[in-house]
């Protein structure tokens, strides 16, 4: 049984790396908050492992996650309490052997992978370091095999859009911090930007027309994944709707910036976070249907996209308040 210990250090780690998705786990039932927690302190452990490229060379990275991989699916003994607590939840939810090896198998690319040509390529990666996730957290929740079977693909794209979001907040940090570039190169050149033009932090209205189809993009995903939460358990959709409404108030601030996410890194205060919370909580209240309180709180999307018919007009752009 995963000891308090173990999921009181699991939410440590996540409170201080993972402010954002941090806020919305806290609305989820103690059931499936307290493997949420463990699930987020294996995920940060590796991808710490990745980002002490300054500290340990490729090798010993590569030996350390392997090392994480052996304990995490339950076939070498830690005395680590969140691996520990991992092997435990995988095993007792049914967390396929599959996702744990792409998880880690995307944290190892990162060690000798800094671009993306195209997005297919980029797919391929997200798929491990994002949909896993997205596919783990469906397990914990211990859905019937109809919803399961139902809820997976909209959380693999849910978990993409996460995922994107945050290469698309993070150009720079990313460029400053890993020297790494996660908008696929093809956008890039489609708008005449140059990967030196990146690593030298080098704004315009051609990076931040890059940005823009990236978030359009990035924008579909969420209305795929959005779909998705009515299949998941009710006390659970509460949680997953606010996680997606505080990811996408991102591209708010992104657009608010004229797109330059390579001038500065935007991040949402604790006072709009909590405004968020508040407000989607109370529409909840009145509207259980996530598709519905999503569109109407979230900020527009770009309009350059194809009518999804939400919003005015069957513009694509979600109605607000």
């Amino acid at each position: 049984m995963v000891e308090q210990n173990q999921v009181a250090r699991s939410k440590r780690i996540q409170r201080r790396t993972g402010k954002t998705f941090h806020v919305a786990t806290r609305l989820l039932p103690q059931r499936i908050r307290h493997p949420t927690y463990v699930l987020y302190g294996f995920f940060r452990i590796a991808d710490e492992v990745v980002d002490a490229e300054d500290t340990a060379p490729p090798a010993e990275q590569r030996a350390e996650l392997d090392r994480l991989r052996a304990a995490a699916l339950g076939e070498e003994s830690t005395d680590d309490p969140v691996l520990e607590a991992f092997a435990e939840v995988r095993e007792r939810n049914g967390i396929r052997d599959e996702d744990v090896h792409s998880f880690v198998d995307a944290m190892a690319s990162d060690i000798d992978t800094d671009r993306y040509e195209t997005y297919a390529e980029l797919e391929t990666y997200m798929d491990g370091s994002a949909a896993a996730v997205g596919r783990m957290m469906t397990a914990i929740m211990d859905l019937g095999p109809e919803e399961e079977a139902e809820a997976l693909p909209h959380a693999t794209k849910l978990g993409e859009a996460f995922q994107m979001t945050n290469f698309l907040r993070d150009v720079r940090e990313d460029v400053v911090e890993r020297d790494r570039i996660y908008l696929p190169l093809e956008t890039l050149r489609r708008h005449g930007v140059s990967e030196e033009q990146i690593l030298d932090l080098e704004f315009g209205e051609d990076v931040a027309a890059a940005i823009r189809d990236e978030m359009a993009r990035t924008e579909r995903l969420y209305e795929e994944g959005v779909a998705g939460i009515k299949y998941l358990p009710e006390d659970c959709q509460l949680a997953v709707l606010l996680a997606a409404v505080l990811y996408v108030d991102h591209h708010r601030l992104i657009r608010d910036l004229g797109y330059d996410t390579v001038s500065t890194t935007p991040e949402l205060s604790l006072t709009r976070k909590l405004s968020l919370l508040v407000r989607t909580r109370w529409k909840w209240q009145w509207n259980r249907d996530p598709e519905a309180v999503f569109y109407d709180m979230c900020t527009d999307f770009d309009p350059s996209r194809e009518p999804h018919g939400h919003g005015p007009h069957g513009t694509g752009v979600p109605q607000t308040d």
